[in-house]
């Protein structure tokens, strides 16, 4: 009892540990007083938890130890504070503020350079009268070309013009590092989302794939937010595992054997006649069994919900499925709640006011990259994310669904990709689309799906003869389906009895059915693919767009 109570402790330590840590950037990065420069958070500071009283030995009081870099000191020995451009505001005070030039215009008495340091989609001008600067500066000026990095003192004053409310009145400048403009890949044009994704590693500094990171960022923490202050543990599960949560096969390998020297490959021998066969024998391998990368926390998650109670994971997944749509990745992030006690209309309710909450984050947080996106993207954007808040979501069983769309595309079958729909089909995007976009306006959950298109660990309905799983997806306009989530099949002989049919090795699950054997309960979850949240927040297509880096067949770069 000792050993489970110093297991159960570290663990709420962890989870408390990784949410200090959050809140402690999160304030970091959105308060408006800032008496160390963001820089030296960023670079020079060392950080400690201090005072642990609180949480299990872990406070979320932070405190910050740094060193002054010498840009940021005067010749007189003051410290110039730096100001991220996003909390601009009047002051007589001089400031600093760092990034990378937009643009350059020079006139016969002063110069404005654009300048964006990330915090904000708009960046802030900079004026520089010739006259009130060195000559320094001046050559400074000469050199500038769209993309160098650039330290800019002066102080923050009212504009002049009327594109925006602050800009910098310029006393200094210095070129941090060049750019060369003859071969800069982003020249000052508007590009396609396509050529951006062969640069990748310099997109971010476009509007759009910065405004898509802001705006990532501000889900993420909104996450944890709503987990951490609805009491859920947050866990880590493993990246590789000997378990296919899906029963789908689509899995990435993980191995150390020499794919190069395939004839030296140790091969599996036939039990009788001892000869070898074509099969690898992965005893040989270095976790002495076949591996994969995982497609899913889910499992590993329930181990944890059985005994803490509520917990969610948020964490990357991965899936080798040769698609090349606009709707899927090879790697992704999801977000993976598991709720011990708990039934269907539980995960539902958890995933309508998670959602309810981080989108109203967002439009609260984001307004400007929102509006950006609203404009040239999708009008109605900011319009549907603020239906989703505020109207509750519809709810039907699959049953429904199918017979609202038979009705529908018996009006003209033409209109349709896939116009044959029955019990048992496996809706396609167009379906889901309809329904949540044209049928009810709104989100909709979809209950009580057929088994056969279901994962094993579902739990079987029985008051319709085990036909259907305690199954749902939502499904949202403009994407289909965002959320998919079921109650588990909590009852051993039935879920022993499922693996079996779906060809699966009790063995290699042995351990998720001892959660069955020993203090079994009813339990729920679902997952919610993050990069779709992000593609539907943003209003753009592709969910390559939605990533730093997409992971797709065929494409593996930087």
């Amino acid at each position: 009892m000792v050993e489970y109570r110093s297991w159960k402790s570290s663990v709420m330590a962890r989870t408390c540990l990784v949410a200090a840590i959050c809140t402690g950037f999160r304030r970091a990065s959105t308060s408006n007083v800032r008496t160390v420069s963001a820089f030296q958070m960023a670079t020079t500071r060392t950080w400690s938890i201090t005072n642990p009283s609180s949480c299990l030995g872990v406070n979320t009081a932070l405190s910050m130890s740094s060193t002054t870099t010498s840009s940021d000191v005067t010749s007189t020995g003051s410290v110039i504070k730096r100001v991220k451009t996003v909390d601009a505001q009047p002051s007589d005070e001089v400031v600093a503020i760092k990034g990378w030039v937009r643009t350059v215009r020079k006139q016969k008495t002063l110069a404005f350079v654009e300048v964006n340091d990330g915090s904000s989609l708009s960046g802030i001008q900079c004026v520089l009268p010739f006259d009130s600067i060195d000559d320094s500066t001046k050559e400074e000026i000469n050199k500038l070309t769209t993309g160098c990095s650039v330290e800019v003192h002066g102080q923050i004053v009212k504009s002049q013009g009327g594109k925006q409310s602050v800009e910098v009145s310029a006393s200094n400048l210095r070129i941090v590092g060049a750019c060369p403009g003859e071969n800069y890949p982003l020249a000052k044009k508007r590009h396609s989302l396509e050529y951006l994704r062969t640069i990748a590693h310099l997109r971010p500094r476009t509007n759009t794939v910065a405004a898509v990171a802001r705006v990532r960022s501000t889900l993420a923490g909104a996450i944890h937010q709503f987990f951490q202050d609805s009491g859920f543990v947050y866990v880590q599960t493993p990246l590789i595992t000997a378990s296919d949560c899906e029963g789908a096969g689509e899995m990435f390998r993980v191995t150390t054997l020499d794919l190069d020297k395939v004839s030296e490959l140790p091969l599996l021998e036939d039990e009788e006649s001892g000869d070898k066969t074509d099969g690898v024998d992965y005893k040989e391998d270095f976790f002495g069994k076949p591996a994969y990368l995982t497609v899913s926390g889910q499992l590993g998650g329930e181990t944890h919900a059985c005994a803490l109670g509520d917990v969610y994971t948020f964490g990357p997944t991965f899936r080798a499925e040769n698609s090349q749509t606009t709707r899927h990745l090879a790697e992704f992030n999801m977000v993976e709640p598991e709720m011990a006690f708990a039934d269907l209309e539980s995960a539902m309710n958890n995933a309508e006011s998670m959602l309810q909450f981080v989108v109203s984050q967002v439009l609260e947080k984001c307004d400007e990259d929102l509006t950006f996106f609203n404009k040239f993207y999708d009008k109605g954007l900011k319009d549907s994310l603020g239906k989703l808040v505020n109207k509750p979501f519809a709810r039907i069983s699959y049953r429904e669904a199918v017979q609202y769309l038979q009705e529908e595309i018996a009006k003209d079958p033409s209109k349709w990709q896939f116009p044959d729909v029955e019990f048992g089909t496996d809706l396609a995007t167009e379906h889901e689309r309809w329904l949540a976009e044209t049928k009810f306006k709104s989100c909709v959950f979809v209950y009580n799906y057929p088994k056969t298109i279901k994962a094993f660990y579902m739990r079987d309905n029985e008051e319709d003869g085990g036909e259907t799983v305690n199954a749902m997806d939502l499904l949202v306009p403009g994407v289909g389906e965002l959320v998919g989530g079921s109650q588990r099949e909590e009852r051993l002989d039935v879920l022993e009895a499922k693996l079996e049919a779906m060809n699966l090795d009790k063995e290699d699950y042995w351990w998720y059915l001892d959660l069955r054997r020993f203090g079994s309960v009813p339990h729920a979850g679902y997952g919610l693919g993050f990069e779709r949240l992000v593609t539907y927040v943003c209003g753009i297509e592709n969910i390559r767009d939605a990533i730093a880096f997409p992971r797709y067949p065929g494409n593996a770069e930087f």
